[in-house]
């Protein structure tokens, strides 16, 4: 189940039709307090969550769900007009998977659904990949740096399991927006630039250890290894 919190009637509406329809069980929700009482009920598998919302804010509405352990690793998409680096910034930090700027087409939208349901599903063997102090279990969903438990979002997290699993390899930018988001974005995207950033920080000392290839993408230096 899909749960979609906007509160435009219109954009709502389409969304959860075209989720329906693509076969996917979605539902919507206008306000923010619906959606709670349904949470109440039960916990969807996905949240395609508005940022600018009547009642209660997207971005509280997230720290909220990323505070309790029922809905800590709940993946969510948001979904915003703005369009700013700030803003985009502030939600992959407050613990959303990705986002998605308004106008958006629905091809697109389904296919960032799909990708990052593929990509939280369960079934991952326990295999423990290091490179200096830095240690990822993605059956565990577990990082640490330097012994120190690091907090990912889902994308971030996808994003290290994959160079981390091919040292010394290069990825390119075409690569890893394919593999970890399963969708071709466009030449101005700066949504891979954006969560290699966030993560560096995130890992500390650590960050390091992802390098960036000058005009080809990034890596984990098989040094660190």
């Amino acid at each position: 189940m899909i749960y979609v919190l906007e509160d435009d009637n219109s954009i709502r509406e389409l969304v959860v039709y075209t989720l329906n329809h693509s076969g996917h069980e979605a539902q919507g929700f206008g306000l923010p307090s619906q959606f709670w009482a349904q949470m109440a009920k039960s916990t969807p598998d996905l949240l395609l969550l508005d940022i600018m919302l009547p009642e209660q804010d997207g971005i509280d509405i997230l720290k909220q769900l990323r505070s309790q352990p029922a809905t800590r690793k709940l993946p969510v998409i948001m979904l915003t007009a703005k369009g700013s680096e700030y803003d985009r910034v502030l939600g992959l930090d407050s613990g959303a998977d990705d986002y998605i700027p308004k106008p958006f087409g629905m091809m697109e939208l389904v296919a960032r659904v799909n990708a990052l349901l593929r990509r939280t599903a369960p079934g991952e063997q326990a295999v423990e990949y290091k490179a200096g102090g830095l240690s990822v279990c993605p059956a565990r969903h577990q990082v640490l740096a330097n012994g120190q438990p690091v907090t990912l979002t889902h994308k971030e997290f996808e994003l290290l399991s994959l160079l981390i699993q091919s040292p010394g390899i290069v990825f390119t930018r075409e690569q890893l927006l394919r593999e970890v988001w399963g969708y071709t974005f466009d030449a101005e995207s700066r949504t891979l630039d954006v969560h290699v950033r966030t993560l560096r920080q995130k890992l500390g000392e650590c960050g390091s250890c992802i390098e960036t290839v000058r005009g080809s993408g990034y890596r984990i230096r098989e040094n660190d290894q």
